[in-house]
């Protein structure tokens, strides 16, 4: 019997799988994740797997975000003892950030505040063209692999997966069904019964390359563009080169010229990159779920049931994820009549 249906099994969809049992205390064999794609899948369609994947400054500064990104960071230990440490596809690694204009006191003040080892660099350390830059300690993720422990971590639980495909926003709400969370990302943009013109893809190109003398993160953020350098935990040496921020750009295919431009910017960014030959593995594209207004998590009531709405978070799933879930998960217990049902 599933009571509670989670559509959606990317990144945000297992984070408020997760709120759902651990703050909402839902029985999880009263769950079901239902996905056209499931962890281990791979399709331009599902994002998850395509993330750069750590803990970055790529989110915006709103009040909201700044809240579901410290959330998300203050409680991923949690997550990763729960799921068996780093061998999960989750681990810690050092991070420099620089950003060609100052990123406003709004984020800064709300990034020392929680960040490991927060430290801002020097200005005479700063690279030509860069206006300020920090230091902090930060969280990896190994896409992939997280996303498959974490499906595994709540189907032990008792959580239901389900892979099928949905036309309509109704065709969730299965015989004994209270609430559906809607988690589905870029997909919002053509479900019926959703349909929201709002959501539109941030396309990014990424190549893979084997460097494991590369244990560290680097990030630049330009007004256009954004150059980042993201180890992957537990991956024998994966390291991931980006990227590109185009907006509205659906196409999943891959081209030359931009992994070229990639490999020359992030090698200017950490010249030491080169210090082995660059063994490229694979190159990539995703398309991050945007939202025109920002991320979506609201409640809806239709008749005596519930649709709770979280979607939109663009490239910052990993970082703000938990947090979204979190909120989507306050407005379910919010509402006395539906989540006294359970």
């Amino acid at each position: 019997m599933s009571n509670v249906v989670v559509l959606g099994s990317g990144i945000v969809g297992l984070y408020t799988t997760y709120c759902l049992i651990n703050e909402a205390k839902i029985n999880p064999s009263k769950i079901i994740v239902i996905g056209e794609h499931l962890p281990g899948d791979m399709s331009i369609k599902y994002t998850s797997p395509y993330a750069g994947g750590n803990f970055s400054c790529i989110s915006p500064n709103d009040p909201d975000t700044l809240a579901y990104d410290k959330f998300t960071y203050t409680h991923l230990a949690e997550i990763q003892k729960k799921l068996g440490g780093p061998t999960s596809g989750l681990d810690n690694r050092p991070s420099t950030e620089f950003w060609d204009e100052y990123p406003g006191d709004d984020k800064i003040n709300s990034l020392k505040a929680y960040l490991k080892d927060f430290k801002v660099v020097p200005k005479p350390q700063l690279p030509a063209g860069v206006a300020y830059g920090i230091t902090f300690t930060t969280w990896n993720f190994y896409c992939p692999l997280f996303l498959a422990t974490f499906r595994k971590y709540l189907e032990k639980l008792g959580v239901q997966f389900k892979r099928q495909k949905l036309t309509h926003i109704s065709q969730a709400y299965l015989p004994h069904t209270i609430a559906v969370f809607n988690c589905t990302g870029i997909g919002a943009f053509s479900l019926s019964g959703v349909k929201d013109s709002s959501v539109y893809p941030t396309r990014g190109q990424v190549l893979v390359v084997r460097a494991p003398h590369i244990q560290e993160n680097r990030m630049r953020w330009g007004a256009d563009y954004a150059t980042y350098i993201i180890p992957r935990p537990n991956s024998n040496g994966q390291l991931i080169l980006g990227g590109f921020l185009q907006k509205d750009n659906w196409t999943g295919d891959t081209f030359d010229e931009e992994s070229k431009d990639i490999i020359k910017r992030t090698t200017e960014l950490l010249p030491k990159i080169l210090d082995q030959p660059l063994e490229i593995l694979g190159v990539a594209a995703g398309l991050r779920p945007s939202r025109h207004g920002g991320v979506r998590i609201e409640a809806e009531t239709k008749e005596d049931k519930l649709l709770i709405h979280n979607y939109g978070a663009s490239g910052y799933g990993y970082q703000a994820g938990l947090g979204m879930g979190h909120k989507a998960v306050e407005l379910f217990q919010n509402n006395k009549k539906v989540y006294a049902k359970l």
